[in-house]
């Protein structure tokens, strides 16, 4: 039966193999000889297979004991990752964390953090979901996620705590080749107006009916902002874009600047239930992006040779 197997078993298996001698794995282990000799006696019993060739001085593992080997080490670093999450979280430390985090949020400040938050809290599992306007507070709201990095909207969430992160700029773009990227200087609206705008859509109900950033009666409302990003690059239509995802296209030319107004951001917040404030690895999580603070995008671009826009905060919009 394999159901009495027991921990002692598996643990005197492994150090009479690490150690060379039963009586080494028992001085290892502080058991006397006879005791490491009945814990492996007995779990071969129960296994049914021989895990040591005895007919030597000192016992060699055979074909079979090669092959458990591995599955018994498994075995006890999984047992003392449970006990090791266990203490943490009878501390206070979250079982898990799940972020949702808004899709106009720089990839790299994520990936940054994500690594430092692994060498931290290395028994805490990071679940990350990527999401757009208001459906990016859906998680929130709905108790699925604990912690959200979202973009500002003009929308007031009373059972929401929120705080700064960053801003992001957003600048209007479109091909070199579209109609719009002939201008020099400010666009007129009534070119604007003859052209399509590519709108972000919010795939929730939160900002139904409201349209904000949208400057033309003509849209496509598209939901994945890549999308939006392949479109504009192909010449269908024109719109706003975060400046981090399209300054290599600008520095390339193959995307162009559109004069149509100043350039605007998004103001970025950590935004949690007010009656579920973070844990140790949220809290965490939040100071260590407000510590970063744009460093990370800064850094990239100055590498790329590009530059940042002058930007000026205004309300998030759908553009």
């Amino acid at each position: 039966m394999l159901d009495g197997i027991s921990l002692d078993q598996i643990k005197a298996f492994i150090a009479a193999v690490d150690e060379g001698s039963f009586s080494a794995a028992g001085r290892k282990l502080y058991r006397v000889q006879s005791a490491i000799s009945g814990w492996i006696g007995s779990l071969e019993a129960q296994l049914g297979v021989a895990l040591f060739d005895r007919t030597a001085r000192f016992p060699k593992l055979t074909p079979e004991g090669v092959l458990l080997l591995a599955d018994a080490r498994d075995i006890v670093s999984g047992v003392n990752a449970l006990k090791a999450r266990a203490k943490l979280m009878a501390g206070g430390l979250e079982a898990e964390l799940s972020v949702v985090v808004d899709v106009f949020f720089p990839t790299a400040t994520i990936a940054v953090a994500a690594k430092a938050f692994a060498e931290q809290f290395p028994l805490t599992p990071l679940r990350l979901f990527v999401e757009g306007l208001g459906a990016a507070y859906q998680p929130v709201l709905d108790e699925r996620c604990s912690l959200g990095i979202l973009a500002s909207l003009p929308v007031e969430f009373p059972a929401l705590v929120s705080e700064r992160l960053e801003e992001i700029p957003l600048v209007m773009v479109a091909s070199p080749q579209h109609p719009l990227a002939k201008f020099r200087g400010r666009i007129p609206k009534r070119e604007l107006a003859k052209h399509v705008q590519l709108v972000l859509t919010d795939r929730s109900s939160l900002m139904s009916g409201k349209d904000y950033g949208v400057l033309s009666p003509s849209t496509w409302r598209l939901a994945d902002l890549s999308t939006k990003h392949a479109f504009l690059r192909d010449g269908v239509g024109w719109g706003s874009m975060p400046h981090h995802m399209v300054e290599s296209d600008i520095a390339l030319g193959s995307l162009i600047l559109l004069d149509v107004r100043e350039d605007f951001a998004l103001t970025m917040s950590a935004c949690y239930r007010a009656s579920a404030p973070p844990g140790p690895a949220g809290r965490w999580l939040i100071d260590y992006l407000k510590s970063l603070s744009g460093s990370v995008r800064e850094s990239h671009e100055s590498r790329k040779g590009t530059s940042r826009p002058q930007s000026a905060a205004k309300p998030a919009s759908s553009a």
